[in-house]
């Protein structure tokens, strides 16, 4: 199974995230950087956590418009898995890939600490081996985590079982405990908790190895 991993100017998870799907392949997935064109031939891309240009404008505003996006967005639609991770959550949101909006915390603070989280829909490849309802334990950090939509998207995500993940504990004051939504195709996940920072019990916790072996299982 082939990966890549899109980089852009102040990504801090890009590494991270490349751990995680190496441990979960065998491979060494492609580093692609924002300026190139085109993402190598791959069965799945994954958009980073960080500060994509520094949060500017709007956290992953900027980003959105780089020049590998159009390959990325392309690719999306016409099949290709794409999973966005905090910054890349929001960088899906920018490019209208996902509904909806990353605002600034309810508390207007940086959040930085272990979320629990349920899987509300266990049917799409990215979370088809995890249990429905199961509890995760995934670290968030970030200051503009606060998933908004109006209320009709809200109901339609809900009534088309669009929420992948929930809050249990709501650190950011998410629309309904909102932690992750996927596309209407189900081939893109965007979430705001970081499953690649925890997949060994040297970091605290396997769960995240949990998701990206259910994620490599289906797609495989």
């Amino acid at each position: 199974m082939k990966t890549a991993v899109i980089v852009f100017p102040a990504s801090n998870c890009d590494r991270d995230i490349a751990v995680a799907l190496e441990q979960a392949t065998g491979k060494k997935p492609e580093m692609v950087w924002h300026g190139d064109s085109t993402v190598p031939d791959a069965d799945l891309i994954a958009l980073p956590g960080g500060f994509s240009y520094g949060d500017y404008l709007r956290a992953g505003a900027m980003a959105a418009k780089s020049p590998i996006m159009r390959d990325v967005i392309e690719r999306a639609k016409k099949g290709t898995p794409l999973l966005g991770v905090c910054n890349g959550f929001q960088v899906l949101c920018e490019t209208g890939l996902l509904p909806g909006a990353l605002m600034r915390n309810a508390g207007l603070d940086f959040v930085c600490r272990p979320a629990s989280l349920r899987v509300e829909n266990n049917s799409t490849s990215f979370t088809s081996g995890l249990d429905k309802s199961r509890y995760l334990n995934f670290p968030v950090a970030h200051h503009d985590g606060n998933y908004f939509a109006d209320d009709d998207t809200l109901d339609r995500l809900e009534g088309e079982d669009r929420v992948a993940f929930r809050y249990v504990d709501n650190p950011n004051g998410s629309a309904r405990d909102i932690a992750g939504v996927i596309n209407d195709a189900g081939n893109v996940l965007g979430m705001m908790p970081h499953p690649e920072r925890v997949i060994s019990p040297l970091l605290g916790g396997t769960d995240g190895a949990d998701f990206f072996k259910s994620l490599v299982n289906a797609l495989s």
